[in-house]
C-alpha cells in the first residue's frame, strides 16, 4: 500500500478525486456486468464488487464494511447487519463501497432500480436531486456548520416527500486510515450533534474533506435508496 506522508494539500485533493474516478469506474462495470441482478444474494453482490475491484485496480481492501442492501433491507442504516437477502425481480437496490487505492479512501454509493415501478425510479432520481441540493447549500454558506447541513438534508427530503434514514448524512474522509470514526465522536460527522464549521483542519492538521451522504425513505411502502461520494471536493 501506497503512502501519503509529505503530500501537500493540493496533492492530496488531487489523490482524492482519483481515488473516487476509481471507485465511480468501479460502479460503472458494475452495472455493465450485470452483478446486480434477480435471484442473487446480496453477499453474492458484495463479494463480487471485491473482485472486481481487485480485477480492476489490484485492491481488494476497504476501509469501511462493504454494503448491498435490497428491499426492506434499504430501510436500514449503516450500522445495522440484517440478514442476507436475495435480489427480487422488481427491487430497489443500493450499494455503499468504501475502496482504498493505495493510500487514499474513496467512499461512494450508488442505487439500482429494477423493474418499472414509478415510485421507485422516483425515489432514485431524487436521491441526486437531494445530494445537488445539499452540495450548492455547502458551497453558499462558507461558515456552514456540519449540523446547519445535516439539518438542511433533512429539509430537502422532507420537501420531496420522504424521511431521511440517517442519524447523519456523511463524515470525513482522507488517507488510510484516517481519525477513526464511531458514533462518540461527532465531530467526524455531518449530523445535528456536531456545531463545528466544516471549513476546518482535522486531528491531524489537514484540510477537512466531506463525504456527503443522502439516504432517503418511504417507511410504508419499505423501501429506501442511498447515494453519496466527495462533497468538499469536485471532479
Amino acid at each position: 500500500m501506497g503512502t501519503a506522508t509529505g503530500i501537500d494539500e493540493d496533492e492530496r485533493a488531487r489523490e482524492l478525486i482519483e481515488a473516487e474516478k476509481k471507485a465511480v469506474a468501479l460502479f460503472e462495470e458494475v452495472l455493465r456486468r450485470g452483478l446486480v441482478a434477480p435471484g442473487r444474494t446480496e453477499k453474492q453482490v458484495s463479494d463480487d464488487v471485491r473482485d472486481l475491484g481487485a480485477e480492476l485496480f489490484g485492491t481488494d481492501k476497504h476501509w469501511h464494511k462493504r454494503v448491498v442492501r435490497a428491499g426492506e433491507n434499504t430501510l436500514r442504516p449503516y450500522q445495522d447487519n440484517p440478514p442476507d437477502r436475495v435480489i427480487a425481480d422488481d427491487d430497489i437496490v443500493f450499494l455503499d463501497f468504501g475502496p482504498i487505492f493505495e493510500a487514499w479512501e474513496a467512499d461512494v454509493g450508488r442505487t439500482f432500480v429494477l423493474g418499472d415501478d414509478p415510485h421507485k425510479h422516483r425515489l432514485a432520481a431524487d436521491l441526486e436531486e437531494v445530494f445537488d441540493a445539499g452540495r450548492a447549500f455547502f458551497e453558499a454558506h462558507p461558515d456552514v456548520t456540519a449540523a446547519q447541513l445535516y439539518a438542511e438534508m433533512c429539509a430537502l427530503a422532507q420537501a420531496r416527500g420522504w424521511e431521511f434514514g440517517g442519524w447523519h448524512s456523511g463524515h470525513l474522509v482522507g488517507e488510510f486510515p484516517h481519525e477513526h470514526i464511531d458514533t462518540e465522536r461527532v465531530h467526524s460527522y455531518i449530523t445535528g450533534a456536531n456545531d463545528l464549521v466544516m471549513r476546518t483542519v482535522d486531528a491531524s492538521g489537514r484540510r477537512a474533506h466531506w463525504i456527503l451522504e443522502v439516504h432517503l425513505v418511504d417507511r410504508e411502502r419499505g423501501i429506501g435508496g442511498f447515494c453519496e461520494q466527495l462533497l468538499s471536493l469536485r471532479h
